[in-house]
């Protein structure tokens, strides 16, 4: 049960004390180095853990999206992790732009352990780690500060003595003090620059610093002030790479990881949809694509993010949430009718646009930039609007509905989708468009052929027409083609319209594009019906139009 007084039982989460603070004036101008842990750290959260396939189809997903650190595994938790990181390097599967990293504890075996199941790699990082927060040290190791600092020196030792004895590989180090959000400042200090003492980093070879928010326990500005008094308290700031490790306890790991590189970081870990265990790790796609949509290339590659969905969701069993950002099946759908109403008027203004600058109300990136079409993006229920309707029809067979037709039909669409409980497809609503102006089925006015003669302000229209299982002769005269089609129904066929507007347009672009007419008429009665009419010849799409209003009331 929950508390009346949490405080009670939980402490707010310290504040950090960091005059003259730069970062909430910082711009994220340029990408990160990236590292991928959805091999090692993603893996170890899945219920079922990736065999050798689904890790290496993962890891070629990986080196297609862009991404040139892939921590690989923890090589000495186990044969399936030790072999296949050592397949990869033995088959020549990393290429050589791609640094292979390896995450170990600070043991000895382990470590041994790991720098074996590299033999024979061109370059790799080796990662170690060793938690450094008071719970850790009180409750989990009972350690003081001392003994906890001594893991770090004696890691970092087997670190250069293990790597000069494979003088072949370039290696590189990175050093975690796990639990830093949760740490003091000073300790988690102290423990980084024993660890450079030994390692003796330089500009040209500098370690790795990952600095992660293990469990999530603040807001993300203390963690960016955290990243920020590191970054200005390391004694060798040109030899680090300061790296983030957000996990999502709070539901802020990419807002931890933006501010963090606001302060300064250099480097984001995460997987890819934000798997990880718990809530997750930074969303690598999410951060990467905030930074596009701010006119940065992340360079990461997502223009199928579709392939890159079905991998991942194969490779974790975890399906990616509908709304999940950028990604997620709903993202880019609207079915509320305002929201619709305005991203139709935003693709329409985007057309006649002079720059290219994208700007589209609620949607803040392009679909078609990450694979995705326009089709899905406005979607039809109960919900909906005569915007959403049109729209579908525009998208699916190219009618751009004038303004009172879309009113009109959306009426249609509206009561079928109430009676439904069901979103409608383009097929629904298709179907009860052909149905509402009788452009199928049962017709009682259909055109067979028909031909105009005469001059301007003065023309003829002789048809032949299908009416009540025969056919039909009738003719008109009016200063036009339809005004001349509405004499002869009404003289020949006693069918009384006025038309109160037309508007017509091509369907497609090229030379060989078909044509749609619309008409809007008032009978003697003063009821308002409409017609539409397709044809290549847009005479024909204008008479077939007029027969489609005269069906709507016969």
């Amino acid at each position: 049960m929950m508390l009346t007084d949490p405080s009670q039982k939980y402490r707010a989460f310290p504040q950090v004390d960091l005059p003259n603070r730069q970062w909430p004036g910082a711009v994220i101008t340029s990408p990160p180095r990236w590292l991928s842990t959805d091999l090692r750290d993603g893996n170890q959260s899945l219920i079922d853990p990736m065999n050798a396939e689904k890790k290496r189809r993962f890891f070629d997903l990986l080196l297609k999206v862009g991404v040139k650190e892939i921590e690989v595994g923890f090589p000495a938790s186990g044969a399936t992790d030790f072999d296949f990181i050592a397949g990869l390097v033995r088959d020549g599967a990393i290429p050589d732009d791609v640094f292979p990293q390896v995450l170990t504890q600070a043991r000895e075996d382990l470590i041994a352990t790991t720098f074996e199941s590299l033999r024979g790699a061109k370059k790799a990082i080796v990662h170690v780690y060793n938690a450094v927060s008071p719970a850790w040290r009180n409750i989990v190791f009972q350690m003081d500060r001392p003994q906890i600092k001594e893991i770090a020196i004696n890691a970092a030792k087997l670190l250069r003595d293990n790597a000069a004895k494979q003088p072949d590989t370039d290696w590189h180090f990175e050093y975690s003090p796990e639990t830093f959000s949760t740490a003091e400042l000073d300790f988690s200090l102290e423990c980084c620059e024993a660890v450079m003492e030994i390692l003796q980093p330089t500009p040209e070879k500098p370690l790795i610093l990952n600095l992660p928010a293990t469990v999530e326990a603040a807001t993300p500005n203390i963690y960016a002030d955290q990243i920020e008094w590191m970054c200005r308290n390391i004694s060798r700031r040109d030899s680090v790479v300061i790296s983030l490790h957000t996990h999502n306890d709070r539901g802020t790991g990419v807002a931890a990881a933006e501010l963090g590189l606001m302060a300064g970081a250099d480097r984001i870990e995460g997987c890819l949809f934000g798997n990880g265990e718990r809530t997750g790790n930074c969303d690598l796609v999410t951060v990467a694509l905030n930074m596009y949509t701010q006119g940065i290339n992340p360079g990461l590659d997502f223009s199928d993010i579709d392939e890159v969905i079905q991998t991942v969701e194969y490779c974790n069993q975890l399906p990616v949430h509908p709304r999940h950002p950028y990604a997620g099946e709903l993202v880019f759908t609207a079915f509320s009718g305002s929201h619709q109403d305005a991203i139709k008027k935003g693709f329409a203004a985007q057309e006649v646009r002079n720059d290219q600058i994208w700007d589209v109300p609620y949607l803040p990136i392009d679909p078609k930039d990450l694979g995705r079409d326009y089709e899905a993006v406005i979607r039809v229920n109960s919900q909906s609007g005569k915007g959403g309707v049109a729209w579908v029809l525009q998208q699916d067979k190219g009618l751009k509905l004038p303004k009172r037709m879309q009113a009109d039909f959306s009426r249609v669409v509206q009561a079928l989708a109430d009676q439904s409980s069901r979103e409608l497809n383009a097929a629904d609503i298709w179907a009860a468009f052909e149905d509402h102006y009788r452009l199928s089925g049962d017709q009682p006015y259909r055109l067979i052929d028909y031909n105009e003669s005469g001059h301007a302000g003065d023309r003829i229209f002789t048809g032949k027409i299908a009416h009540k299982g025969g056919e039909r002769s009738i003719s008109g005269r009016g200063n036009g083609l339809i005004s001349s089609v509405l004499a002869a129904l009404r003289d020949d066929l006693g069918v009384d319209l006025e038309v109160a507007d037309y508007s017509e347009h091509a369907i497609g672009v090229g030379t060989d594009v078909a044509a749609a007419a619309y008409v809007e008429c008032r009978t003697p009665d003063g009821r308002t019906v409409f017609g539409i009419g397709t044809d290549t010849d847009i005479a024909t799409a204008s008479v077939q139009a007029v027969l489609s209003a005269a069906n709507s009331i016969s």
